[in-house]
């Protein structure tokens, strides 16, 4: 069963206190990709530039990660760079060059309509649903925005969200949308628009999960060492997925556990800067920090 992601691809420019990396490989795309990739067949589509290294496509490539969808555009590759200080929370960025992407107009194949499981990364709203529109019979639409749409394109993100089975932001993204301070208002909102489920990244302080039924929370790896974050909440988005596309019943265990799987990925993602930690794992690593992640919130129950 495969899993679609369109979005970015791109080379970052990255400093943190604990050191930096020069055009690294980078993109939400990129990441969603590589976590995903240790669960499931992925099929990738988005745009580089003449000057994208060869080398990097070798490396998704290796990670069953079909590039039949991916464009190469006349220009430079998208490129990112940023900064981050000693709390690690929030990206300063330095320079953003579209080059490629900016025209970037996603063009499904053929061949990857017929995808079960979609995520929508953090790309213009109009676009995000003209991808919805172009996959057959999905059983799952998730996807991924951020505070410039949510400013900027307000209405036409609100009729994606229609079309969205699971949204995935952060805990400021969904203050800012549903235009509500409260955070468990702000989901109730939310969910009346569209998606079934909602999933709020927190970065240190762990994930949020609200539906109609319940809500879900899971704590943060306790990391010793984080060097990046970059990436963090693609990578843990494509965890998520990775993890529910290979579920036959997407009921509520499957999503608490794909949860888990996503931050587990994520907490691999920080420790290292581009996909080098990533690059370095196998499936029982993530599988033993699964585990862990278990216990951290384990308690008996009181005797009455």
């Amino acid at each position: 069963m495969s899993i679609l992601v369109v979005g970015s691809i791109a080379l970052d420019t990255v400093e943190t206190p604990f050191g930096q990396a020069e055009e690294a490989l980078g993109g939400a795309a990129v990441y969603f990709s590589y976590a995903a990739s240790f669960f499931n067949h992925v099929r990738l589509v988005g745009v580089i530039g003449e000057d994208f290294p060869e080398e990097h496509l070798k490396l998704l490539e290796g990670r069953d990660i079909d590039l039949a969808g991916l464009e190469r555009g006349r220009g430079a590759t998208f490129r990112w760079k940023g900064r981050y200080d000693f709390d690690l929370n929030e990206a300063h960025t330095l320079d953003t060059q579209l080059n490629v992407f900016e025209t970037f107009a996603p063009k499904i194949p053929e061949a990857f309509k017929d995808s079960e499981f979609v995520f929508l990364a953090n790309i213009q709203p109009g676009l995000q649903l003209d991808v919805a529109r172009q996959v057959s019979a999905p059983r799952i639409i998730a996807c991924d925005t951020m505070n410039f749409w949510i400013e900027g394109a307000y209405d036409q993100l609100r009729e994606t969200l229609k079309a969205v089975d699971i949204l995935v932001i952060n805990d400021a993204e969904a203050r800012e949308l549903a235009r509500e301070p409260s955070l468990v208002k702000a989901a109730r909102q939310i969910l009346d628009w569209g998606p079934e489920t909602l999933v709020v990244k927190r970065g240190e302080y762990g994930v949020l999960m609200f539906n109609e039924r319940s809500v879900f929370s899971a704590p943060a790896y306790p990391l010793e060492d984080v060097y990046d974050p970059t990436g963090a909440g693609d990578t843990f988005a494509g965890g998520f997925m990775g993890y529910l596309s290979t579920q036959e019943d997407i009921n509520e265990t499957a999503i608490r556990q794909a949860i888990i799987f996503g931050s587990t990925l994520a907490s691999f993602n920080v420790e290292d800067f581009s996909l080098n930690r990533m690059k370095n794992i196998e499936m029982q690593d993530i599988l033993d920090r699964f585990a862990e992640f278990k216990l951290l919130s384990h308690f008996e129950e009181v005797e009455t």
